[in-house]
């Protein structure tokens, strides 16, 4: 399913461009929205969330390279974008917004009883740089790149259960840096936006077990989230 919204990423921006580049159309669409000191949008798209792990004492199951196994799903994104023009090249982009994503995660050493759905709601707040290429037609590539901060709603920090009980609980507030490319395409009412970015956190979110030798947080010295956005934004 991630492989399928990525090339379908691409094949959209592929054939826009071969649009603009290879036909005879060179009307301008939006011909002065670049000249605003500010803008505004929405974005709605898609994520896939991973865990990447860092052991005390790096022992993996032969038979799958790993202690744990994570079943990635694809989960929802939604919010608002704020764009403050800060030369023809470069603009400053806040985009605050909400993740809905839920994974699977189990401990490949032992029975099917250790398997947890980890479902999370994050309240996500990116400052990202974003640095285009000059617009050529209807289109301007570019890449971006930023730190950013997210509250997860659903992450039982405080909860007095743990994974004895079937609770899997993880750090509220998580940071990062992020990653990405994209697309302008200047529409006749609007600008369209695809872009993808990845998306790395930084500290260690994973709460421990009150036993220390649990098969899920005993042997793991630092836990951290990694995800693929997917995004449209509508300006």
């Amino acid at each position: 399913m991630k492989n399928f919204f990525i090339i379908t990423f691409f094949l959209c921006c592929y054939q826009f461009s071969q649009a603009q580049l290879f036909t005879g159309d060179q009307v301008l669409n939006n011909e002065n929205f670049d000249q605003q000191r500010w803008s505004w949008g929405y974005f709605l798209g898609f994520n896939s969330y991973d865990f990447n792990f860092d052991y005390k004492d790096y022992n993996p199951s032969p038979v799958t390279g790993q202690d744990f196994r994570v079943e990635r799903r694809i989960g929802f994104n939604v919010g608002l974008v704020g764009n403050l023009k800060l030369n023809n090249n470069l603009d400053l982009r806040l985009e605050p917004g909400v993740s809905f994503n839920s994974r699977g995660f189990q401990a490949v050493r032992a029975d099917a009883n250790t398997f947890r759905e980890i479902n999370s709601t994050y309240v996500h707040i990116p400052l990202l740089l974003k640095f285009s290429a000059n617009r050529l037609n209807n289109f301007k590539p570019f890449v971006v790149g930023g730190l950013s901060t997210s509250i997860n709603l659903s992450s039982n920090e405080n909860s007095p259960d743990d994974n004895s009980v079937g609770q899997f609980r993880m750090k509220t507030n998580t940071y990062y840096y992020e990653l990405g490319f994209g697309i302008d395409l200047y529409l006749y009412y609007f600008k369209l936006t695809p872009s993808i970015r990845g998306v790395f956190a930084i500290n260690d979110e994973l709460v421990r077990d009150e036993n220390p030798n649990s098969i899920y947080t005993g042997n793991v010295d630092k836990m951290t989230s990694r995800a693929i956005f997917i995004n449209f934004t509508f300006q």
